[in-house]
């Protein structure tokens, strides 16, 4: 792939713009701790209601999602870059996991709710099918975008509609998030976090689907990566208004089965795969809106320097993401300022705004004297250690 400024502009910035409205949901959530104070004016209620279901409905499973897509495409950019000095990335890549869990490690002690672990564990799905021609790698990944376990559970359910199912695994584990989250001792988060903690985060992200979604999304990234798809042209141009369109007309479809679905299918057992992967394909048509209209965006005159502010952000996007985690935490827990208790979603929304822009900053600052992000640069420099 080429790496003209472009290029690397808009996927530095289309990272940026998801790190930012990451950042936005886990401050409501109170980084995967929710809580309703009951010492909030009345008046404030529905106005918090309305704030996180409009930030679910534009961010939720969507930018992890996108996360997801840009992560398989930049596997594709570094196996493509040593493919021309006629290296063998995968080995390499492979390393580059196994650090990228150690970082991930020190992240969940923090936040429970950790992409990077799982992404570290999955990412070694891409060296076995990076060799092969691009439409078997297609046909892998739309067979895990289809969630073929979630239709395996959907016909056994078809064949005894009574049957009686437990609740979600991950609802125990989530539940038992207080015993440590909202005490003052850091050990005892970190042991919660790294234990219970982690174990319903990974069970969630089976259950919801998330698991193989991420998967299929590393691979269609590596597609887009091998198709120059983020290289500015009128091809593409035309490509991401198909995308567009046909992502919007998908989305509203999705969404109109998603809200009539517990009138349609009253049998839990079939109701539950169903809502799992209608749920997955309309987060994945409006994650498409999104990036397809932020790179359609990015290349007017009016909008680019607009969008273009979030391009240090992306750049250094493991170090912010973990910065996050860390100042998050202490904001909201116990061990910190304990704020969970006292903010809805209207203080937590105005407090991720200020985050969001002193990050914003440091990343700008940062980026005019570095060529990575703090973090970037040991992951960047552990990864090629000992390189010949």
């Amino acid at each position: 792939m080429s790496s003209n400024d472009s290029r690397l502009n808009v996927v530095d910035a289309l990272r940026g713009f998801a790190i930012i409205s990451i950042m936005l949901l886990h401050n409501i959530e109170h980084f995967d701790f929710l809580y309703w104070p009951n010492t909030l004016p009345a008046w404030m209620l529905p106005i918090d209601r309305g704030i996180m279901d409009t930030l679910y409905f534009l961010f939720g499973g969507k930018s992890y999602a996108i996360f997801a897509l840009l992560f398989g495409l930049t596997f594709f950019i570094q196996s493509h870059n040593q493919e021309k000095i006629g290296k063998d990335f995968r080995g390499r890549f492979a390393w580059r996991l196994v650090l990228l869990l150690c970082f991930a490690f020190v992240n969940s002690a923090f936040y429970e709710g950790d992409i990077l672990s799982i992404y570290a564990v999955l990412g070694f799905f891409l060296i076995p099918v990076a060799k092969l021609n691009t439409k078997t790698v297609f046909w892998i990944a739309l067979l895990f975008m289809l969630q073929p376990f979630e239709w395996i559970n959907f016909i056994r359910a078809i064949q005894n509609p009574d049957m009686q199912i437990s609740d979600p695994a991950s609802w125990a584990y989530f539940g038992k998030a207080g015993e440590y989250i909202t005490k003052d001792s850091l050990i005892n988060t970190w042991i919660g976090n790294l234990t219970n903690g982690k174990m319903a985060v990974i069970l969630w992200s089976w259950e919801e689907g998330r698991i193989v979604q991420n998967i299929a999304l590393f691979m269609f990234g590596m597609l887009a990566g091998r198709k120059y798809l983020f290289v500015q042209s009128e091809e593409n141009k035309r490509i991401w208004v198909k995308t567009l369109i046909i992502a919007a007309i998908s989305f509203v479809v999705l969404f109109c089965i998603r809200h009539e679905l517990g009138d349609w299918i009253k049998s839990r057992a079939m109701h539950r795969p169903m809502r799992t992967f209608v749920n997955s394909w309309t987060n994945m048509a409006f994650m498409l809106i999104l990036v397809s209209g932020f790179v359609l965006l990015f290349q007017t005159k009016f909008f680019h320097k607009a969008l273009n502010i979030f391009s240090p952000l992306g750049r250094m996007s493991l170090s912010n993401y973990i910065m996050q985690s860390l100042i998050g935490s202490f904001i909201y827990y116990g061990f910190g300022l304990g704020l969970y208790q006292y903010t809805g979603s209207t203080y937590c929304l105005l407090i991720g705004i200020v985050l969001a822009v002193v990050q914003g900053f440091f990343s700008t600052w940062w980026m005019k004297n570095h060529k990575q992000g703090p973090l970037e640069i040991v992951w960047h420099k552990a990864t090629w250690i000992g390189y010949k």
